[in-house]
């Protein structure tokens, strides 16, 4: 059930990566991307696998240090919540890049590779992101005098 759960959480996030990255003009992607919401489905995967082992993940977390961490990522069911957790964040992440992309008028034929790099490896594309989201200014709004 662990492996299932492992997987499915990051299932539960691709269909909106995919919009993201493939259908960014659409309204109902832009739509979604808005929504805080799109996790949900992840934290409760989550949940799943983090309440049995809450004990080792208190531990984990209320006193930090790198072999109660490891304890908890020997445990099945400790990488798989963490994996669940890493999911959920880097899709709000990858929701806030897209929308301050839009914003910014940045292409999505530059977005769309920026993205998949941050589902691969959020905190590079996070940097590449800033970097750019440093060197534009927002579009100005149609109509606007």
């Amino acid at each position: 059930m662990t492996g299932f759960l492992f997987e499915l959480s990051f299932f539960l996030a691709a269909p909106v990566w995919l919009l993201m990255i493939f259908a960014p003009g659409w309204r109902g992607t832009e739509r979604l991307a808005a929504s805080p919401l799109t996790v949900v489905p992840i934290l409760a995967v989550y949940l799943a696998l983090a309440l049995p082992v809450l004990p080792e993940l208190w531990a984990a977390v209320s006193s930090p240090d790198l072999d109660t961490f490891r304890e908890l990522t020997a445990l099945a069911n400790g990488a798989g919540a963490i994996w669940a957790q890493v999911i959920a964040w880097d899709l709000l992440l990858g929701q806030w890049m897209y929308r301050e992309a839009r914003r910014l008028g940045l292409s999505p034929l530059l977005m769309g590779p920026l993205l998949i790099l941050t589902i691969l490896l959020s905190p590079f594309g996070l940097l590449i992101f800033l970097v750019l989201r440093a060197t534009r200014r927002p579009r100005p709004v149609r109509g606007a005098a």
